[in-house]
C-alpha cells in the first residue's frame, strides 16, 4: 500500500509538469506573440527560481517540518499560480508568474525523491519503479493534450494550464495523507540556507559530476524550450502528442536502470547517456517530416537514454553520496546543479540563439540544433577525461 502511494504521488508529480512545461513555448508563442528571447527569458526564469528554492525549502523539510507536508503545501499553492497564469496577456507577466511558481514547484522534485528514499530499502532496485510512474504520468498529459490537439489553436491551448492545475491541487491533497517523513536534521547545527548539501563537493568525483550536469542542461534547456515549437513548424500534426514517444522510451529504460546500475556502473551510464544527448541534436538539426522523417521520431525516442542515464542515475548517486541528515540538502543541491544553474544559462542561450537564426519570421532550425549538439560533444569529453568513478558506491 505504502509503494502504491508512492507511485501516484510520482505519477501527479510529473503529470503536471508535463501537462503545462512542453507546449508553454507553444502557448507564448501564439497567445502571447512572445519572442524566442522572451520564451527563452521565461524557462530562464523557471531554471533561475531552480537555484533559488530547494537550498531553502529543502533545508526547512531537513529540520523543521515534515517532507510530505510540505510538499503538499507547495502544490495547492502552484496549483492557484497555475489558474491565475491563464488569466495575464503580457509576456512579461506571464515570466513574473512562471518564476513565482517555480519557486514553488521546483523544491518538489527533490522533495518527492527523498520521500520515495525514505520509504524503501534498496533504493537501486525500487526507486527506478517508482520513478516509472513520473514518467507514466508525463506520458499520459502529453497523450491527452495531443489527442484532444489543444496546442493547435488559441482557444484551447490554456486547458493545458487549467489540467496542470487541477492536478497539482489534487496532489497538495493527497500529499497530506503519504507515509510520513520527519524532520532528521540537527537544527542548531544546520545552516539556514540549507548549504549542507555543498560538502559533496568536496569528493572530487561528485564535483566533476556537478559541472557535467550543469553543463547538459544547457543542451536540455533548447529541448525543453524549442522541441515543440520545432516541431509545430515543421508542420507536425499532435507534436505533443508525438513527443510522448520521448516518455514511452524513458519509461522503458528506467526499468532497466536497476540492472544496468550496478553492472556498468555510474560512468559509463552517464558517458551513455550523454552520447545520446548528441546524436539527438544531430537527427534534430538534419531532419524532416519527408524522407529524413525517421531523424525526427529518433530523436524524440531518444529522450529515454538522454533522461533517464543522466538525471534517474544522478538522483541515485547523489543518494548513495549523501548522508542521513543531508538528504533532502543533497537532492536540492542536484535540482539546483540540473534544472538551475545550467537550465537559466541554456534558457537565455537558446532564446537567442533562436532569435539570432530567425530571419523573416522564419527559423533555420538546422543551425540552431547544432549549437546544442555542440555543448554535448564538449560535455561527453569533459565527462570521459576526468569522471574517476569506476561504479556506483
Amino acid at each position: 500500500m505504502k509503494n502504491i502511494k508512492l507511485s501516484i504521488m510520482m505519477f501527479l508529480e510529473y503529470f503536471i509538469w508535463g501537462a503545462w512545461y512542453v507546449t508553454a513555448g507553444t502557448y507564448m508563442a501564439t497567445i502571447l506573440n512572445s519572442s524566442g528571447t522572451e520564451i527563452g527569458n521565461t524557462y530562464s526564469a523557471f531554471a533561475i527560481a531552480t537555484i533559488i528554492s530547494p537550498f531553502f525549502i529543502g533545508s526547512i523539510a531537513d529540520k523543521y517540518f515534515s517532507a510530505e507536508k510540505v510538499m503538499g503545501i507547495l502544490h495547492i499553492i502552484g496549483g492557484l499560480l497555475l489558474l491565475y497564469a491563464t488569466q495575464v496577456n503580457s509576456s512579461f507577466t506571464f515570466l513574473i508568474i512562471v518564476l513565482i511558481y517555480s519557486i514553488v514547484y521546483m523544491p518538489t522534485v527533490a522533495l518527492s525523491n527523498n520521500i520515495v528514499f525514505a520509504n524503501v530499502t534498496d533504493t537501486g532496485k525500487t526507486f527506478p519503479i517508482i520513478r516509472f510512474f513520473g514518467t507514466f504520468g508525463w506520458i499520459v498529459a502529453g497523450f491527452i493534450i495531443g489527442k484532444l490537439q489543444l496546442e493547435s489553436n488559441a482557444s484551447t491551448l490554456p486547458y493545458t494550464f487549467y489540467i496542470a492545475a487541477g492536478a497539482s491541487l489534487l496532489l497538495g491533497l493527497f500529499s497530506m495523507f503519504l507515509p510520513n517523513v520527519p524532520p532528521k536534521g540537527n537544527k542548531e547545527d544546520s545552516s539556514a540556507l540549507g548549504l549542507e548539501g555543498l560538502v559533496l563537493l568536496k569528493d572530487k568525483s561528485y564535483l566533476i559530476f556537478f559541472i557535467s550536469a550543469i553543463l547538459i542542461c544547457i543542451p536540455l534547456s533548447f529541448y525543453y524550450s524549442f522541441a515543440n515549437v520545432f516541431l509545430n513548424d515543421l508542420g507536425m500534426e499532435g507534436a505533443a502528442g508525438k513527443m510522448i514517444f520521448g516518455q514511452i522510451s524513458e519509461a522503458i529504460f528506467i526499468l532497466a536502470i536497476p540492472f544496468l546500475y550496478y553492472r556498468l556502473g555510474v560512468k559509463n551510464i552517464l558517458i551513455i547517456g550523454i552520447g545520446a544527448w548528441l546524436l539527438r541534436f544531430i537527427f534534430f538539426a538534419n531532419g524532416d517530416l519527408g524522407d529524413y522523417y525517421w531523424m525526427i521520431m529518433s530523436g524524440i525516442i531518444l529522450h529515454g537514454i538522454c533522461y533517464d542515464f543522466f538525471f534517474v542515475t544522478g538522483y541515485m548517486y547523489t543518494e548513495n553520496k549523501a548522508g542521513e541528515k543531508i538528504k533532502n540538502a543533497a537532492q536540492g543541491l542536484f535540482t539546483v546543479a540540473t534544472y538551475g544553474v545550467g537550465m537559466a544559462i541554456g534558457s537565455a542561450l537558446s532564446g537567442y540563439i533562436s532569435d539570432y537564426y530567425t530571419i523573416n519570421n522564419v527559423k533555420n532550425w538546422t543551425e540552431i540544433w547544432m549549437v546544442p549538439a555542440y555543448i554535448s560533444a564538449v560535455v561527453l569529453l569533459f565527462l570521459v577525461i576526468f569522471f574517476k568513478e569506476k561504479n556506483n558506491k
